[in-house]
């Protein structure tokens, strides 16, 4: 009986131990905060429909404000700005937080926007650099901005920047911007602070905000599907990074997993963003300007055919470190990766270049690398040359082709009365000056030749 309690109370701590271990470390927040950024100048007074825009947007967002009180995931608050000052007096700080965050303010909101007239200017980029102060610091919540606007900066300021600054601080994700019966020609205004929404009428006003919540506000998954070269599902174990379109900062990093039936398992993401994904493949590979649809798993397919390679050499331990092989895309100057000797690695199929860091290093070109083989690259088995020499002096190593030619490896550190190191076999020249020899034509030449595995032995007076 006692046994069987220990063994009970084994499997319960272990059980505990794996739990913890597959904690989920990357998760979205399960509440939002929303602030409206809200035009208020003098523009707003112009007709839109039957109505004029400040009545009709009110009219929308109180609905909207109104609807989201039962939901007690979010909180919302009022920045207007253009409203506390006339035009005339170009007041490029006519900006307020009227009605700050807290649960359950959906009546205060809808309250003050009644109150709300247009009167100034457009000094949205103001505006925008005042929100960071509106969002209190808590991890536990998404802040999300969203712009109503029908007019562009006023006040000289630099809405992009602005907006790509706090976003690369994390005070709020990508904003929404809502542009209210814009020209078309003002787009690019507004795409590089945010995701820019051109409503014509106040029928699609009210559809892209509904819309804005929707993305923001549903439950979102994602799944990657590595394809290799004929579109079948099935490279795996790849480090994959969602990096954010607008500031290049990683939002969600994972290792890719496929379960028993080969199939990928799904993360949850944020749809706010857009995306980089980026498969770290060696080279990566990187699908660009990934947008998700909210409230739905989402599919992302991209090509990532491997094969593999593996350096063999016998004996690598005459060598005083473990050797390194710089690899390359063949004819590229760049260095993708540099791999042990001895080691199998996974590449894009391809062609690369190899540079074995041996003594002397070996280049091997336009190595092809198919999808799902492991190429094997076989190199000799180094011997050892070990040097003795009756005083420190000036030498070098050279390399004797086949030809005759000789190509200079190495300058030899003769200061503690002998060296040692492995070298490939080959024919070898040994240059040699002694510090006491009083001129150039007291220099030594050594000739020899290595095999794998054989240890010469040369002694200089």
């Amino acid at each position: 009986m006692k046994n069987k309690i220990i063994i009970s109370f084994l499997i319960l701590f272990f059980a505990m131990l794996e739990a913890k271990a597959q904690r989920v470390e990357q998760s979205i927040p399960e509440k939002t905060r929303i602030l409206f950024l809200f035009d208020a100048s003098g523009s707003m007074l112009a007709q839109w429909g039957n109505e004029l825009r400040i009545d009709a947007a009110k009219r929308v967002l109180t609905n909207l404000v109104d609807s989201l009180r039962v939901n007690d995931k979010i909180e919302l608050a009022l920045r207007p700005y253009g409203h506390l000052t006339p035009a005339k007096e170009r007041n490029c700080q006519d900006t307020k937080l009227e009605i700050p965050f807290a649960p359950n303010n959906n009546d205060r909101i809808i309250d003050r926007l009644k109150y709300i007239y247009p009167r100034g200017t457009t000094p949205i980029a103001y505006s925008l650099e005042q929100s960071a102060k509106d969002f209190p610091q808590d991890n536990n919540y998404r802040n999300i901005i969203i712009i109503i606007t029908d007019g562009i900066e006023s006040c000289d300021g630099d809405p992009c920047a602005v907006s790509l600054e706090l976003q690369k601080k994390d005070i709020f994700l990508r904003p929404f911007v809502i542009g209210l019966g814009m020209e078309e020609k003002f787009a690019s205004e507004f795409d590089c602070m945010g995701e820019y929404f051109n409503a014509k009428n106040i029928y699609a006003f009210q559809s892209v905000l509904n819309g804005i919540l929707s993305q923001s506000l549903s439950k979102t998954t994602a799944s990657v599907e590595l394809l290799d070269q004929n579109g079948r599902k099935v490279e795996k174990d790849v480090n994959v990074s969602f990096i954010n379109t607008f500031t290049g900062i990683s939002e969600f990093d994972f290792i890719h997993f496929r379960d028993r039936n080969g199939r990928p398992d799904s993360v949850e993401v944020d749809p706010v963003l857009s995306y980089d994904v980026v498969v770290n493949t060696v080279p990566p590979v990187v699908k660009r300007n990934v947008y998700l649809k909210g409230g739905t798993h989402n599919v992302i397919e991209i090509k990532t055919p491997q094969g593999a390679l593996k350096i063999n050499q016998d004996n690598t331990t005459e060598y005083d470190k473990d050797v390194q092989v710089l690899v390359r895309k063949s004819s590229k100057p760049e260095i993708i990766n540099t791999q042990s000797i001895r080691s199998e690695e996974k590449y894009l199929i391809g062609n690369y270049d190899l540079e074995i860091l041996t003594l002397p290093r070996i280049y091997i070109n336009n190595v092809n690398l198919l999808q799902g083989k492991t190429r094997n690259i076989n190199i000799p088995a180094p011997g050892r040359v070990n040097i003795s020499y009756s005083s420190s002096g000036i030498g070098s190593l050279y390399s004797i082709d086949e030809n005759g030619r000789q190509t200079w490896i190495k300058k030899l550190d003769l200061r503690g009365g002998q060296s040692s190191f492995g070298i490939q076999p080959g024919k070898y020249k040994y240059v040699y000056r002694s510090d006491r020899a009083m001129g150039s034509k007291y220099t030594q030449i050594k000739e020899f030749n290595v095999r794998s595995g054989q240890t010469i032995n040369i002694k200089i007076y």
